[in-house]
């Protein structure tokens, strides 16, 4: 079977994607690659396609998904297969990017804990009974990654550009899915890489907002699992 290759979000590892390795790692080789490593999204691609096996399936969740559009642009032919969840092929908009400056100071100020507890992980999940433990993990894997991470994924994202030209060519088998209430990155934008890519099937997972992989992780991993058979 083909391998799998997962990105995680910011300021996130591999328990991001949990209960999918655990689900898939008995059936095909499951790789989980850190972007953490460089200032911008084409070096954070470049690092990931050294990392990656020839040929892969490729599935990305938030700045993960944009990783995996720069990998696209600049191996299209080694990504046999591209998921992308709860992502954004739009370059920054000028409001977001006026905030990263003040992030990254505060960041570096010792203020990690405080900007992922009031200004990220409120926007990352919809009310479930699982809330406040998705929650501390998240906190646990920001905290693991520290503060200069973070500033070097901040300002990859600062500065990406836009890919929707990216999708526009791209042939492989596809999977758009994001969270129904997903307000970092709304239902619309997964409307519009569905409409770009033109071999993708567009799922919407119910009760799940940023990061369905944890929030709805059977769903999640099912339409994973149709996106690598079908």
């Amino acid at each position: 079977m083909i391998p799998l290759v997962l990105l995680p979000g910011m300021m996130c590892d591999a328990r991001l994607f949990g209960p999918q390795i655990d689900a898939f790692a008995g059936e095909r080789i499951v790789q989980v690659l850190p972007i953490g490593g460089a200032a911008t999204m084409t070096d954070l691609a470049r690092q990931a396609l050294e990392l990656a096996p020839k040929s892969f399936a490729l599935a990305g969740l938030s700045m993960g998904g944009i990783v995996a559009m720069e990998m696209v642009r600049l191996a299209p032919e080694r990504v046999a297969q591209l998921a992308l969840l709860d992502t954004n092929p739009l370059a920054e908009d000028e409001g977001r990017r006026a905030l990263r400056g003040p992030q990254i100071d505060k960041v570096l100020a010792g203020g990690l804990a405080e900007v992922i507890r009031d200004e990220m992980k409120p926007n990352y999940l919809t009310d479930s009974p699982d809330k406040a433990r998705i929650l501390d993990l998240c906190m646990d894997m920001a905290l693991d990654l520290g503060s200069e991470v973070f500033e070097r994924q901040s300002l990859a994202l600062r500065d990406r550009i836009d890919q929707t030209e990216t999708l526009r060519s791209y042939r492989g088998r596809s999977l758009v899915l994001c969270g129904a209430s997903d307000a970092l990155c709304p239902v619309a934008r997964h409307e519009l890489m569905h409409k770009l890519l033109q071999n993708s099937r567009l799922e919407i997972i119910e009760c799940a907002a940023h990061m369905p992989t944890l929030e709805k992780p059977e769903e999640t991993t099912a339409a994973l699992r149709r996106w690598l058979e079908q």
